[in-house]
C-alpha cells in the first residue's frame, strides 16, 4: 500500500507535443463533441416526443444516444483541455475514476448494440411474435441486463487497477486512463493480470462481435424470399447496425485482444470508438431511416413543440 501511494498523480502524454498540432485537434475535437451533443439530443428528443419511442428499435437507439453521451464525456472534455496545457495531469483518484467509467459506459454501449441486434433478429425471423418477444417488460430487461454487464465489465478492470503497485513513473502514454497504460506502469509482474484483460475487454468483445455479425448473416438469409420493398427497409436498418458494429469493434477487437502492450497506433483506434462513432451513430441512424428523418421534421418543424418550449 505504501509502494503505491508514492505515486499520487499521473502524467498524460496526450496524442502530440507540438502546440499547433495540438490547436488543431482541440478545434477537431470541439467541433466533434459539439457535433455529438447536437446529433445525440436531436434524436432523443425526435423519439421521446413521437409515436417512435413505443417501438422496441427507437426505444434501444434512444438508449443508445443518451449512452453515447455518457461515454464520450467521460474521456473528451479532459482531451479538450489537455490540449491547451503543457502539462496534462490527472490525480490518481480521477484517473481510477476515469477507468472506470470509461468502460462502464462502454459496456452498456456494446450491450445495447447487442440488444438492438436481437430485435432485429426477432423483427425480421419471426415477424409474428414480435410484438409479444419484444414487449415492454422485454425491454426494460434487456436495458437492465446492459447496465449490469456494463457494471460487471468496468468493476472487473476497476479492481484490477486499484490493486496494483505505482512506484514510478509515472507518465502514461495515452490521452486518458486506460487499463494497458496503467499495467506499464506497475511495479509488479502483470503477466497474468493481462490475461485477465484479454478475456474481459478483447475476447469478450471478439465473441460479441461474431455473435453480432451471425444474427446479421442469418437476417440477411431470412429476407431473400421478403419482397423487395420489404428487403429494402429490412436491409436498410441491418446495413446501419452492421456499419455502427464494425466501427465500434473493429478498433476495440485491435486494441484489447493482444497481451498487455501499447503500439502508437492505440491512440488512433481509440478515437474511433470513444469519439469518432458517438459522431457518426446519429448520421449512420438517420440518413438511411426514413421513419427517423420523418420523425425530426415533424417534431423540429411543429410549432406547438416550439411554442411549448418558449412558454418553459
Amino acid at each position: 500500500m505504501e509502494d503505491r501511494n508514492n505515486v499520487t498523480e499521473f502524467i498524460l502524454l496526450g496524442l502530440s507535443t507540438d502546440k499547433k498540432v495540438r490547436i488543431l485537434c482541440f478545434l477537431f475535437f470541439l467541433f466533434c463533441y459539439l457535433a455529438i451533443w447536437l446529433g445525440n439530443l436531436i434524436i432523443m428528443i425526435s423519439i421521446s416526443c413521437s409515436q417512435l419511442i413505443t417501438q422496441p428499435m427507437y426505444f434501444f437507439l434512444n438508449c443508445l444516444a443518451l449512452s453515447d453521451l455518457f461515454y464520450t464525456s467521460t474521456v473528451t472534455p479532459k482531451l479538450m483541455t489537455d490540449l491547451l496545457l503543457d502539462k496534462k495531469v490527472i490525480s490518481y483518484k480521477n484517473c481510477m475514476t476515469q477507468l472506470f467509467t470509461t468502460h462502464f459506459f462502454g459496456g452498456i454501449e456494446v450491450f445495447i448494440l447487442t440488444g438492438m441486434a436481437y430485435d432485429r433478429y426477432v423483427a425480421i425471423c419471426k415477424p409474428l411474435h414480435y410484438t409479444i418477444i419484444m414487449n415492454r417488460q422485454r425491454r426494460h430487461s434487456i436495458l437492465i441486463a446492459s447496465g449490469a454487464g456494463g457494471l460487471l465489465h468496468s468493476l472487473g478492470l476497476f479492481l484490477l487497477a486499484i490493486v496494483l503497485p505505482f512506484c514510478g513513473p509515472n507518465e502514461i502514454d495515452h490521452y486518458f486512463c486506460d487499463v494497458y497504460p496503467l499495467l506499464k506502469l506497475a511495479c509488479t509482474d502483470t503477466h497474468k493480470i493481462g490475461f485477465f484483460v484479454i478475456a474481459n475487454s478483447g475476447l469478450m468483445g471478439l465473441v460479441i462481435f461474431v455473435v453480432l455479425m451471425a444474427s446479421y448473416i442469418l437476417i440477411l438469409y431470412n429476407v431473400r424470399t421478403y419482397s423487395a420493398e420489404s428487403r429494402h427497409k429490412a436491409l436498410s436498418t441491418c446495413s446501419s447496425h452492421i456499419t455502427v458494429v464494425i466501427l465500434f469493434f473493429i478498433p476495440v477487437i485491435f486494441v484489447y485482444i493482444r497481451p498487455a502492450t501499447t503500439l502508437p497506433e492505440d491512440k488512433v483506434f481509440t478515437l474511433f470508438y470513444t469519439i469518432i462513432v458517438p459522431m457518426l451513430n446519429p448520421l449512420i441512424y438517420t440518413l438511411r431511416n426514413m421513419e427517423m428523418k420523418n420523425s425530426i421534421r415533424r417534431v423540429w418543424c411543429n410549432k406547438r413543440f416550439w411554442e411549448g418550449r418558449l412558454m418553459i
